[in-house]
Protein backbone atom coordinates (compact mmCIF):
# COMPACT_ATOMS: atom_id res chain seq x y z
CA UNK A 1 0.00 0.00 0.00
CA UNK A 2 0.99 3.67 -1.03
CA UNK A 3 -0.26 6.95 0.79
CA UNK A 4 1.42 9.95 -1.44
CA UNK A 5 1.72 13.07 1.28
CA UNK A 6 2.14 16.35 -0.27
CA UNK A 7 5.83 17.30 1.04
CA UNK A 8 5.49 21.09 -0.12
CA UNK A 9 2.26 21.32 1.08
CA UNK A 10 1.87 23.49 4.62
CA UNK A 11 3.51 26.42 6.59
CA UNK A 12 6.19 24.59 7.71
CA UNK A 13 6.69 22.64 4.68
CA UNK A 14 8.62 20.47 3.19
CA UNK A 15 11.09 19.65 6.74
CA UNK A 16 7.62 19.28 9.21
CA UNK A 17 5.82 17.14 6.30
CA UNK A 18 8.90 15.19 6.28
CA UNK A 19 9.26 14.44 10.08
CA UNK A 20 6.21 13.09 10.67
CA UNK A 21 6.45 11.31 7.25
CA UNK A 22 9.13 9.42 8.79
CA UNK A 23 7.58 8.35 12.27
CA UNK A 24 4.68 7.26 10.44
CA UNK A 25 7.11 5.22 8.34
CA UNK A 26 8.63 3.48 11.02
CA UNK A 27 5.57 2.43 12.89
CA UNK A 28 4.23 0.80 9.54
CA UNK A 29 7.60 -1.12 9.91
CA UNK A 30 7.89 -1.15 5.67
CA UNK A 31 4.36 -2.38 5.62
CA UNK A 32 3.27 0.98 4.11
CA UNK A 33 5.14 2.94 1.47
CA UNK A 34 5.11 6.47 1.95
CA UNK A 35 5.81 8.51 -1.09
CA UNK A 36 6.73 12.49 -0.71
CA UNK A 37 5.46 14.58 -3.64
CA UNK A 38 7.72 17.37 -4.56
CA UNK A 39 10.74 19.27 -5.00
CA UNK A 40 13.12 15.82 -5.30
CA UNK A 41 16.77 17.76 -4.94
CA UNK A 42 15.56 19.65 -1.29
CA UNK A 43 13.76 16.62 -0.72
CA UNK A 44 16.52 14.12 -0.93
CA UNK A 45 18.55 16.86 0.49
CA UNK A 46 16.27 17.17 3.74
CA UNK A 47 16.25 13.23 4.08
CA UNK A 48 20.23 13.02 3.81
CA UNK A 49 20.24 14.85 7.18
CA UNK A 50 17.72 12.91 9.38
CA UNK A 51 19.81 11.17 11.85
CA UNK A 52 17.31 8.68 13.47
CA UNK A 53 16.83 5.27 11.76
CA UNK A 54 14.29 4.72 9.57
CA UNK A 55 13.46 1.86 6.64
CA UNK A 56 14.53 3.56 3.55
CA UNK A 57 12.54 1.91 1.37
CA UNK A 58 9.23 2.39 3.24
CA UNK A 59 10.29 6.43 2.04
CA UNK A 60 10.06 7.36 -2.10
CA UNK A 61 10.22 10.57 -3.66
CA UNK A 62 8.10 11.55 -6.63
CA UNK A 63 9.03 14.60 -8.77
CA UNK A 64 7.08 17.61 -8.84
CA UNK A 65 8.26 21.01 -9.80
CA UNK A 66 5.78 23.60 -8.85
CA UNK A 67 4.00 24.74 -5.53
CA UNK A 68 0.48 26.07 -4.81
CA UNK A 69 1.04 28.73 -2.21
CA UNK A 70 -1.20 28.90 0.71
CA UNK A 71 -2.53 32.39 -0.51
CA UNK A 72 -3.23 31.55 -4.09
CA UNK A 73 -6.53 31.26 -5.96
CA UNK A 74 -7.24 27.26 -5.59
CA UNK A 75 -8.91 26.91 -9.55
CA UNK A 76 -6.15 29.48 -10.99
CA UNK A 77 -3.18 27.45 -9.41
CA UNK A 78 -4.57 24.00 -10.25
CA UNK A 79 -5.17 25.16 -14.01
CA UNK A 80 -1.47 26.91 -14.21
CA UNK A 81 0.38 24.74 -12.24
CA UNK A 82 -0.29 20.74 -13.23
CA UNK A 83 3.05 19.64 -12.50
CA UNK A 84 2.00 20.70 -8.46
CA UNK A 85 3.22 18.62 -5.59
CA UNK A 86 -0.55 18.39 -4.80
CA UNK A 87 -2.02 18.10 -8.16
CA UNK A 88 0.79 15.03 -8.56
CA UNK A 89 -0.61 13.41 -5.45
CA UNK A 90 -3.85 13.38 -6.89
CA UNK A 91 -2.89 11.70 -9.95
CA UNK A 92 -1.67 9.13 -7.89
CA UNK A 93 -4.39 8.62 -6.32
CA UNK A 94 -6.56 8.66 -9.43
CA UNK A 95 -4.30 6.35 -11.62
CA UNK A 96 -4.39 3.56 -8.24
CA UNK A 97 -0.53 4.30 -7.96
CA UNK A 98 -1.32 5.38 -4.20
CA UNK A 99 -4.02 4.49 -1.89
CA UNK A 100 -4.75 7.88 -0.28
CA UNK A 101 -3.43 11.31 -0.07
CA UNK A 102 -2.09 13.53 2.59
CA UNK A 103 -1.67 17.71 2.64
CA UNK A 104 -1.37 20.13 4.54
CA UNK A 105 -1.78 22.66 1.59
CA UNK A 106 -3.81 24.91 0.41
CA UNK A 107 -7.36 24.12 1.69
CA UNK A 108 -9.32 25.18 -1.17
CA UNK A 109 -6.92 23.85 -3.69
CA UNK A 110 -6.96 20.38 -2.16
CA UNK A 111 -10.91 20.17 -1.92
CA UNK A 112 -11.10 21.37 -5.38
CA UNK A 113 -8.21 18.49 -7.06
CA UNK A 114 -9.77 15.99 -4.94
CA UNK A 115 -13.14 16.22 -6.37
CA UNK A 116 -11.83 17.33 -10.06
CA UNK A 117 -9.12 14.48 -10.32
CA UNK A 118 -11.17 11.49 -8.75
CA UNK A 119 -14.41 12.76 -8.84
CA UNK A 120 -17.18 12.07 -6.79
CA UNK A 121 -18.64 8.57 -5.03
CA UNK A 122 -21.72 7.13 -6.67
CA UNK A 123 -24.81 8.53 -4.99
CA UNK A 124 -22.85 11.25 -3.65
CA UNK A 125 -24.33 15.12 -4.35
CA UNK A 126 -20.81 17.04 -2.73
CA UNK A 127 -17.94 15.82 -0.81
CA UNK A 128 -17.98 16.91 2.77
CA UNK A 129 -15.08 17.71 5.52
CA UNK A 130 -15.63 15.71 8.85
CA UNK A 131 -13.71 17.37 11.72
CA UNK A 132 -13.08 15.84 15.08
CA UNK A 133 -14.33 17.39 18.46
CA UNK A 134 -13.95 16.16 21.66
CA UNK A 135 -16.69 16.05 24.29
CA UNK A 136 -17.20 15.06 27.62
CA UNK A 137 -17.96 11.33 26.89
CA UNK A 138 -15.50 10.95 24.14
CA UNK A 139 -15.79 12.57 20.71
CA UNK A 140 -17.89 14.09 18.19
CA UNK A 141 -17.67 14.38 14.68
CA UNK A 142 -18.84 17.29 12.94
CA UNK A 143 -19.55 17.66 9.13
CA UNK A 144 -19.83 19.54 7.17
CA UNK A 145 -16.80 21.92 8.30
CA UNK A 146 -16.28 23.98 5.07
CA UNK A 147 -16.68 22.16 2.35
CA UNK A 148 -19.91 23.03 1.27
CA UNK A 149 -21.18 26.92 2.49
CA UNK A 150 -24.64 26.89 0.58
CA UNK A 151 -26.64 23.47 1.25
CA UNK A 152 -30.33 21.88 0.04
CA UNK A 153 -31.86 19.71 2.66
CA UNK A 154 -30.96 15.98 0.38
CA UNK A 155 -27.23 17.44 1.38
CA UNK A 156 -27.63 17.60 4.82
CA UNK A 157 -29.18 14.17 5.29
CA UNK A 158 -26.26 12.58 2.59
CA UNK A 159 -23.67 14.62 5.32
CA UNK A 160 -25.24 12.27 7.63
CA UNK A 161 -25.29 8.93 6.45
CA UNK A 162 -21.26 9.43 5.40
CA UNK A 163 -20.86 11.28 8.94
CA UNK A 164 -22.85 7.93 10.55
CA UNK A 165 -20.76 5.26 8.70
CA UNK A 166 -17.45 7.29 8.82
CA UNK A 167 -17.97 6.75 13.15
CA UNK A 168 -18.99 3.67 12.32
CA UNK A 169 -16.47 2.03 10.94
CA UNK A 170 -13.37 4.13 12.30
CA UNK A 171 -14.47 4.63 15.74
CA UNK A 172 -16.16 1.31 15.87
CA UNK A 173 -19.72 2.30 16.83
CA UNK A 174 -22.32 0.14 16.08
CA UNK A 175 -25.00 2.80 15.86
CA UNK A 176 -24.25 6.40 15.96
CA UNK A 177 -26.49 8.94 17.59
CA UNK A 178 -27.10 11.54 14.58
CA UNK A 179 -28.09 15.10 15.53
CA UNK A 180 -28.68 18.30 13.42
CA UNK A 181 -27.69 21.41 14.19
CA UNK A 182 -30.26 24.15 15.12
CA UNK A 183 -31.37 27.03 17.47
CA UNK A 184 -33.50 24.90 19.19
CA UNK A 185 -34.55 21.26 20.15
CA UNK A 186 -38.02 21.29 19.02
CA UNK A 187 -38.39 19.77 15.28
CA UNK A 188 -40.72 23.44 14.45
CA UNK A 189 -36.97 25.07 15.13
CA UNK A 190 -35.05 26.38 12.67
CA UNK A 191 -34.69 27.63 8.71
CA UNK A 192 -36.18 26.09 5.58
CA UNK A 193 -33.10 23.79 5.41
CA UNK A 194 -33.03 22.23 8.68
CA UNK A 195 -37.18 21.92 8.95
CA UNK A 196 -36.44 20.23 5.89
CA UNK A 197 -33.45 18.24 6.83
CA UNK A 198 -34.94 17.37 9.91
CA UNK A 199 -37.71 15.76 8.02
CA UNK A 200 -35.78 13.60 5.76
CA UNK A 201 -33.15 12.59 8.72
CA UNK A 202 -36.04 11.50 10.73
CA UNK A 203 -37.19 9.64 7.96
CA UNK A 204 -34.08 7.74 7.32
CA UNK A 205 -32.61 4.63 8.50
CA UNK A 206 -30.14 6.59 10.49
CA UNK A 207 -30.03 6.92 14.46
CA UNK A 208 -31.60 9.92 14.16
CA UNK A 209 -31.70 12.22 17.90
CA UNK A 210 -33.29 15.42 16.73
CA UNK A 211 -32.05 18.60 16.93
CA UNK A 212 -28.52 19.45 19.11
CA UNK A 213 -28.07 22.97 19.76
CA UNK A 214 -24.36 24.58 20.39
CA UNK A 215 -24.14 23.99 24.02
CA UNK A 216 -24.53 20.44 22.85
CA UNK A 217 -21.69 19.91 20.66
CA UNK A 218 -19.23 19.14 23.65
CA UNK A 219 -22.06 17.54 25.51
CA UNK A 220 -21.84 14.74 23.90
CA UNK A 221 -25.37 14.87 23.31
CA UNK A 222 -24.65 13.13 19.44
CA UNK A 223 -22.07 11.00 18.18
CA UNK A 224 -22.42 12.97 14.61
CA UNK A 225 -23.66 16.13 14.53
CA UNK A 226 -24.43 17.71 11.04
CA UNK A 227 -24.53 21.36 9.79
CA UNK A 228 -24.04 22.89 6.79
CA UNK A 229 -20.24 24.09 5.75
CA UNK A 230 -20.22 27.74 6.53
CA UNK A 231 -21.67 27.25 10.15
CA UNK A 232 -19.36 23.84 10.69
CA UNK A 233 -16.09 25.96 9.46
CA UNK A 234 -17.42 28.60 12.13
CA UNK A 235 -18.25 26.18 14.51
CA UNK A 236 -14.37 24.88 14.04
CA UNK A 237 -12.48 27.64 14.06
CA UNK A 238 -13.82 29.09 17.18
CA UNK A 239 -13.49 25.73 19.34
CA UNK A 240 -9.70 26.61 18.06
CA UNK A 241 -9.15 29.52 19.48
CA UNK A 242 -10.88 28.23 22.59
CA UNK A 243 -8.50 25.68 23.25
CA UNK A 244 -5.63 28.38 22.44
CA UNK A 245 -7.76 31.06 25.38
CA UNK A 246 -7.69 27.99 27.78
CA UNK A 247 -3.94 27.26 27.18
CA UNK A 248 -2.77 30.62 27.36
CA UNK A 249 -4.89 31.70 30.51
CA UNK A 250 -3.81 28.27 32.20
CA UNK A 251 -0.08 29.07 31.63
CA UNK A 252 -0.53 32.84 33.36
CA UNK A 253 -2.31 31.36 36.24
CA UNK A 254 -0.05 29.09 37.06
CA UNK A 255 3.13 31.84 36.92
CA UNK A 256 1.36 33.95 39.23
CA UNK A 257 2.66 32.58 42.53
CA UNK A 258 4.67 29.80 44.32
CA UNK A 259 1.28 28.30 45.26
CA UNK A 260 0.03 28.18 42.00
CA UNK A 261 3.11 26.37 40.56
CA UNK A 262 3.12 24.17 42.88
CA UNK A 263 -0.52 23.02 42.28
CA UNK A 264 0.24 23.48 38.77
CA UNK A 265 3.04 20.62 39.49
CA UNK A 266 0.87 18.28 41.38
CA UNK A 267 -1.86 18.68 38.65
CA UNK A 268 0.33 17.94 35.61
CA UNK A 269 -0.45 14.76 34.58
CA UNK A 270 -4.37 15.78 34.42
CA UNK A 271 -3.24 19.13 32.69
CA UNK A 272 -1.06 16.29 30.01
CA UNK A 273 -4.44 14.54 29.90
CA UNK A 274 -6.45 17.78 29.16
CA UNK A 275 -4.08 19.22 26.84
CA UNK A 276 -4.31 16.45 24.53
CA UNK A 277 -7.66 15.66 24.29
CA UNK A 278 -8.14 19.18 22.59
CA UNK A 279 -5.31 19.20 20.80
CA UNK A 280 -6.17 18.63 16.70
CA UNK A 281 -2.43 17.32 16.49
CA UNK A 282 -4.38 13.99 18.36
CA UNK A 283 -6.56 13.81 15.65
CA UNK A 284 -4.31 14.79 12.31
CA UNK A 285 -6.40 16.07 9.83
CA UNK A 286 -9.70 16.13 8.34
CA UNK A 287 -11.15 13.18 5.95
CA UNK A 288 -13.02 14.74 2.51
CA UNK A 289 -15.72 12.02 2.51
CA UNK A 290 -17.50 11.51 -0.81
CA UNK A 291 -14.74 11.49 -3.22
CA UNK A 292 -13.88 8.51 -5.20
CA UNK A 293 -10.67 7.79 -3.22
CA UNK A 294 -9.14 8.95 0.53
CA UNK A 295 -8.32 12.33 1.26
CA UNK A 296 -7.10 13.83 4.40
CA UNK A 297 -6.50 17.63 4.82
CA UNK A 298 -4.67 18.92 7.46
CA UNK A 299 -4.38 22.23 9.53
CA UNK A 300 -1.75 24.53 7.74
CA UNK A 301 0.25 24.77 10.40
CA UNK A 302 0.46 21.29 11.31
CA UNK A 303 3.73 20.10 13.11
CA UNK A 304 5.54 16.32 12.12
CA UNK A 305 3.32 14.84 14.80
CA UNK A 306 0.04 15.76 13.11
CA UNK A 307 1.39 14.96 9.86
CA UNK A 308 2.24 11.38 11.15
CA UNK A 309 -1.31 11.34 12.70
CA UNK A 310 -2.92 12.18 9.80
CA UNK A 311 -1.04 9.33 7.69
CA UNK A 312 -1.93 7.25 10.30
CA UNK A 313 -5.62 7.77 9.81
CA UNK A 314 -5.55 7.89 5.88
CA UNK A 315 -4.48 4.22 6.31
CA UNK A 316 -7.38 3.35 8.74
CA UNK A 317 -9.78 4.61 6.33
CA UNK A 318 -8.17 2.95 3.14
CA UNK A 319 -8.23 -0.45 5.49
CA UNK A 320 -12.00 0.10 6.87
CA UNK A 321 -14.00 0.25 3.36
CA UNK A 322 -15.88 3.23 4.39
CA UNK A 323 -15.84 4.26 0.71
CA UNK A 324 -17.59 1.18 -0.52
CA UNK A 325 -20.17 1.46 2.70
CA UNK A 326 -20.46 5.26 1.43
CA UNK A 327 -21.74 4.11 -1.61
CA UNK A 328 -24.18 1.33 -0.96
CA UNK A 329 -25.70 2.74 1.73
CA UNK A 330 -26.41 5.96 -0.23
CA UNK A 331 -28.05 3.54 -3.22
CA UNK A 332 -29.72 1.48 -0.31
CA UNK A 333 -31.56 4.59 1.01
CA UNK A 334 -32.67 6.00 -2.38
CA UNK A 335 -30.84 9.45 -2.36
CA UNK A 336 -28.94 8.31 -5.04
CA UNK A 337 -30.96 11.64 -7.62
CA UNK A 338 -29.10 12.69 -10.24
CA UNK A 339 -27.44 16.01 -9.76
CA UNK A 340 -28.19 18.51 -12.81
CA UNK A 341 -26.60 21.91 -10.76
CA UNK A 342 -22.88 22.80 -10.74
CA UNK A 343 -21.65 21.89 -7.71
CA UNK A 344 -18.51 24.36 -7.07
CA UNK A 345 -16.24 23.68 -4.13
CA UNK A 346 -16.77 27.09 -1.76
CA UNK A 347 -13.31 28.18 0.43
Amino acid sequence: MKIAVDAMGGDHAPDAIIKGAIEAAKLFNGNVEIALVGNGPLLREKLSHITYRYRPQSVSIVEAAETIEMGESPVAALRKKRNSSLVVAMDLLKTGQAQAVVSAGNTGAVMASALFTTGRLEGVHRPAIVSVLPNQKGITLLIDVGANTDCKPINLLQFGIMGSLYYRHIFRCPNPRVGLLNIGEERTKGNDLTLEAYRLLSESQLNFVGNVEGQDILSGAADVIVCDGFLGNVILKFAESIVGLVSSTIKDKVASNVRSKLGAFLLAPAFVKFKRKLDYEEYGGAPLLGIDGVCVICHGSSSPKAIKNAIILALRIVNSGVNNQIKYQLQAMNTAVPVTENHRVRV
